[in-house]
């Protein structure tokens, strides 16, 4: 692979020479310890430390990234940050950056998933029950601001209102698949108007060849692990499987992951409903990416040292599709965003994952989570917090987990 960047002529900007994959590792585990607030955030944390200030790629080579990361299924700043280390020192350079980025909060969340069944009583379960109340309101918020950003007309909105209601009336482990492929065709036929874009300036140089050959494996492997899963009678096997094809299969990243994980885990009886958003609450808590959620869940199938391997196969798994895909796609990625029906279909399917995220804040998110009038009350309290007062995350996490405690308390 020849990971050389290719300087325009033209460009004004010049960002800073190759560096090492030790200084990519160093940048990037700064970023995996302090970057809270989700994937948006993470993005403009990203520009700020390596665009702005350190200067490894250009701006504008920077937001062709993130429109790439945008377009392709998988958790979107985990991504843009594979790529950035990727241009800056490699496929070392990439390697450091992702697991720089990735390990600390999912050896937190490792962690919690281990010491969760040795708490017992009143308070656990109110902990438990918190952090359930907490996954509704960072849902709803996810689902407000996506709904603003991909929804802005009432084609797109209308799109989402069908994709969500198919999820619920399919309520199957496919009808998240479903309503995005059918919210993609229908941007292609509602969409078109402004759908036009200029080509792209991206240009951190990977072969064709090795491009066709990333796609080829997530393609392999999304027929063969669940071939192998069902002739062979080997969890891990099903572990990789299921979260291969979470990961490769959502699209918008982060929150609209929750679908397809729970179908993924609770239907097969891997964990239970409480137990999978209790880990989804409990990830809101912690720096980095939402999708080491899967370091939890894997942990939370088996106890002690399967425990352990199966959530390095779930971590593994989950984000393997997503930067096969980044790399696979950014030899082509300039042909394919100059084409004017490729937009088209990104909106339709961007609407469609809206209402998927929506219909999985009514099930299984609120039915589980909301079972009396204080819970309700303090799912409302977290929300308001969120949206209107616009308090951190982290803080919501620990307002939602002792109102949780408090309230098993009595």
């Amino acid at each position: 692979m020849d990971d050389r960047l290719e300087h325009d002529d033209d460009r004004v900007e010049h960002p800073a020479p190759r560096g090492s994959a030790r200084e990519v590792l160093r940048e990037f585990t700064v970023l995996g310890l302090t970057s809270f607030g989700g994937p948006i955030a993470h993005l403009g944390y990203f520009r700020e430390r390596l665009v702005v200030r350190r200067r490894w790629i250009s701006e504008q080579g920077y937001a062709d990234l993130v429109a790439l990361a945008q377009f392709l299924p998988g958790p979107a700043s985990s991504q843009v940050g594979f790529a950035l280390g990727l241009h800056r020192a490699g496929v070392l350079g990439g390697l450091a950056a992702f697991a720089a980025f990735t390990l600390p909060s999912a050896l937190l969340l490792v962690l919690a998933a281990l010491l969760a069944p040795q708490l017992d009583g009143p308070l656990a379960e109110g902990l438990i029950a918190g952090l359930m109340v907490v996954a509704v309101a960072v849902v709803a918020h996810a689902v407000w601001g996506m709904a603003r950003a991909l929804t802005p007309d009432l084609r797109r909105a209308a799109i989402a209102i069908g994709a969500g209601v198919i999820v619920l009336l399919l309520g199957t482990a496919w009808a998240t698949v479903v309503a995005i492929a059918l919210g993609a065709l229908a941007g292609l036929l509602l969409c078109r108007a402004g759908a036009d874009a200029a080509a792209s300036r991206l240009t951190i140089a990977v072969s064709r060849r090795a491009g066709a050959a990333c796609l080829a494996v997530v393609a392999v492997l999304l027929v063969a692990l669940p071939v192998l899963a069902v002739s062979i009678p080997n969890q891990g096997l099903a572990v990789a499987d299921g979260f291969f094809r979470a990961g490769a299969l959502v699209f918008g990243g982060g929150h609209v992951v929750l679908p397809l994980l729970e179908s993924a885990v609770v239907a097969p009886g891997w964990v239970s409903e409480a137990q999978f958003l209790a880990g989804y609450g409990a990830a809101q808590a912690v720096p980095g990416p939402l999708f080491t959620v899967a370091a939890f869940l894997g942990a939370s199938i088996a106890p002690s040292i399967e425990g352990l391997l199966f959530a390095a196969i779930a971590l593994v798994a989950i984000f393997a599709p997503g930067l096969l895909l980044m790399v696979g796609v950014l030899p082509f990625w300039n042909s394919l965003q100059s084409r004017p029906l490729v937009p088209a279909l990104v909106r339709g399917a961007n609407a469609a994952v809206v209402g998927v995220l929506a219909a999985a804040l009514i099930n299984p998110v609120i039915a589980s989570a909301i079972v009396d009038v204080p819970s309700a009350a303090l799912a409302l309290l977290c929300t308001v917090l969120l949206i209107v007062v616009r308090v951190p995350v982290w803080a919501v996490v620990i307002v939602g987990a002792s109102g949780g405690m408090l309230l098993a308390g009595y």
